[in-house]
C-alpha cells in the first residue's frame, strides 16, 4: 500500500480541489497536495516555467510507495510521473483528465478556450501543451483507476474510454451527473471507488 498520496489539480492549480476526498479517505497514507505555482493563489516560482517542470516537482516528492492523484490536465503530469518513477508508484487514479492524448474527435469541447477566459492571469505554457501520451499510457503496468463523469463536456466518457483501452490494467468508473468537477463536487461517491483502489495490492 501507498505511504503517500500525492494530490494533483488540473489547470486551475488550486491545492484545495481534492480536500473533500482527501478529509473523506480512510487510508492513513501521508498527503501533499500540490499548487501549481503562478496559477490561483499560488504565487510563482522562477524555476517553474513549463509542464517538464512540474513534473521535476512531483518526481521530487516521490521517494517511497506512493499513490498519484490527479485532476484534468494534472493527469498528464501524474501520467509522467508514474513512468519515471514505475517501483515507486503504487497507485494511479485519473479523473477527467483532458490532455495527454487526441481527443478532438471524441467530442471534447477545448477546455482551453474555457481555462483562458476564467484564467487570464495563468501561464500560457500551461495551456499551450499538447504532448501525446499515447504509447506511454501502453507501458504503465499497474492497475489504474479512471473516474469519468456523464455530463462533462471538456472530458466526456468517450475519452475515458480511450485512455482506458490504451492502459494495461484500467478500470473504468463512470458517476452520472458529473461534470468536469466530479471528483469535488461528488465526492462522497468518488472516495469510497479511491480507498477501495488503495487498499488493493498492484
Amino acid at each position: 500500500m501507498p505511504s503517500r498520496l500525492l494530490f494533483l489539480p488540473g489547470a486551475s492549480g488550486n491545492s484545495r480541489f481534492w480536500q473533500p476526498v482527501s478529509d473523506l479517505l480512510r487510508h492513513e497514507g501521508q498527503r501533499i497536495h500540490y499548487g501549481w505555482p503562478g496559477f490561483g493563489l499560488t504565487p510563482p516560482i522562477l524555476k517553474i516555467g513549463s509542464i517538464n517542470d512540474l513534473v521535476v516537482k512531483v518526481v521530487a516528492d516521490i521517494d517511497r510507495p506512493t499513490a498519484l492523484i490527479a485532476q484534468s490536465m494534472g493527469g498528464v503530469i501524474a501520467i509522467r510521473a508514474a513512468l519515471e518513477k514505475p517501483n515507486l508508484v503504487t497507485h494511479l487514479v485519473l479523473t477527467a483528465t483532458s490532455g495527454g492524448i487526441d481527443i478532438s474527435d471524441l467530442g471534447a469541447q477545448d477546455w482551453r478556450e474555457v481555462f483562458h477566459v476564467e484564467n487570464s492571469t495563468s501561464p500560457q505554457w500551461f495551456v499551450d501543451y499538447k504532448e501525446d501520451l499515447t504509447e506511454q499510457l501502453k507501458k504503465i503496468k499497474i492497475p489504474v483507476l479512471l473516474l469519468w463523469g456523464d455530463a462533462d463536456p471538456l472530458s466526456p466518457v468517450a475519452v475515458g474510454n480511450r485512455i482506458s483501452s490504451l492502459l494495461l490494467r484500467p478500470e473504468l468508473h463512470v458517476i452520472p451527473g458529473g461534470d468536469h468537477r466530479l471528483a469535488k463536487d461528488f465526492a462522497h461517491i468518488v472516495t469510497p471507488l479511491i480507498d477501495q483502489y488503495l487498499a488493493r495490492s498492484t
